[in-house]
């Protein structure tokens, strides 16, 4: 699930523009500052493991992405534009007793004109924004993709490990327009030093990526070459098919493409073919991944849906919770809908259902919940 950001998936969802749910706090002489966010409160219910390997029902009220940004802008010359963001998250259902704002989300700061746009600093992987997103975005539960294959408990990289990070040590440039193209080139900066670097030597992962627009048609590609989950593993939860603990590891590269076809005002269609080619299968399989989305807006909000196919190749272990722990081949037909419902232009609701085809229904679940942008 990705509980959708403040100003872009959440307001998104209702067609919304993001300027119009900020406090503007200062603006003047070419220099702005606003502050935004939302709350977020969600039920839900899904077929989750207990801990001792049984899939049971759980269900819990919770916190579903509450958010709070600054951003701001100032105009250096009548082309060049430096602005910054800065978002945190906090779990607000039990604010009292939590930590906080606990939660880094986005921070990030940069340069932006005629020549493109240039920034370092912290935020979604590109694949994410240009590839995942179009085709599934939504407020509480996502179809899968392949960032899990170096994410997560079963994974190349632990739930507790650092090594996790995707979005921080980042710098990007994306190119302006031509005739409907652009590009992004950029990337992953992990220093020798630095505690999530798996390796014992500074490492530059490169991830770029195309898109072109005409008329109501977007076709982007995206790659990235994963560079930083190159590494050793020893001591971490991977197995090689001997059941060694041991080892570097070639983590393999990952890409996507997708198209976006908006019918008319109301209707957006997507597809999406989104690969990963595992560097070395001892450890992580080969995934492939074939999406639809579409979401409609009825006036009062959206009613949206994704279905997705996974292929997930033959590998000792799989990074696919109740996946091909055998080394055989797996598939699975995933599918999530859902609609929203606005209640007033700053707050709204949403249910949505999710099915995953894993074994025991893991997974599987519903969801309602509001959401009030500010």
């Amino acid at each position: 699930m990705k509980k959708s950001l403040v100003a872009t998936a959440v307001v998104g969802a209702l067609g919304l523009t993001s300027s119009a749910y900020s406090a503007e706090i200062f603006n003047k002489d070419g220099t702005s500052f606003d502050v935004y966010g939302n709350l977020q409160f969600a039920f839900w219910s899904l077929q989750q493991d207990d801990g001792s390997g049984d899939i049971d029902s759980s269900n819990e009220f919770g916190d579903n992405g509450s958010t709070i940004g600054f951003k701001g802008e100032h105009a250096v010359a009548d082309d060049l534009t430096a602005y910054f963001k800065f978002e945190f998250e906090s779990d607000a259902d039990e604010i009292k007793t939590g930590n906080g704002l606990d939660t880094g989300d986005q921070a990030y700061f940069g340069l932006k004109g005629n020549f493109g746009d240039g920034r370092v600093g912290s935020w979604d992987a590109l694949i994410d924004d240009w590839v995942q997103d179009p085709v599934s975005n939504n407020e509480f539960f996502d179809v899968s993709d392949s960032n899990s294959a170096i994410q997560g408990i079963s994974g190349l990289t632990t739930s507790g490990d650092t090594s996790t990070d995707r979005e921080g040590d980042k710098l990007q440039y994306i190119s302006p327009e031509f005739n409907g193209f652009r590009f992004a080139a950029g990337f992953q900066f992990k220093g020798s030093s630095e505690a999530e670097n798996i390796s014992d030597s500074d490492k530059a992962a490169f991830f770029g990526g195309a898109e072109y627009t005409t008329g109501p048609v977007r076709v982007a590609f995206v790659y990235d070459s994963l560079d930083n989950y190159d590494g050793d593993v020893t001591g971490r939860q991977n197995l090689d098919v001997d059941g060694n603990v041991a080892g570097s590891y070639d983590a393999g590269d990952q890409f996507g493409i997708s198209v976006q076809y908006s019918v008319n005002n109301d209707l957006r269609l997507a597809v999406k073919v989104e690969q990963y080619n595992s560097g070395d299968d001892d450890f992580v399989a080969d995934e492939s991944r074939y999406a639809l989305g579409a979401r409609y807006d009825y006036g009062r909000g959206d009613i949206y849906g994704t279905y997705q196919f996974v292929d997930v190749g033959d590998t000792q272990f799989s990074n696919l919770a109740g996946g091909a722990v055998d080394g055989s081949d797996e598939t699975f037909n995933e599918l999530v809908v859902g609609t929203t419902y606005e209640i007033t232009p700053a707050l709204y609701t949403f249910v949505e259902g999710a099915y995953y085809d894993r074994e025991d229904d893991l997974g599987d679940g519903i969801a309602v919940g509001a959401a009030y942008l500010f």
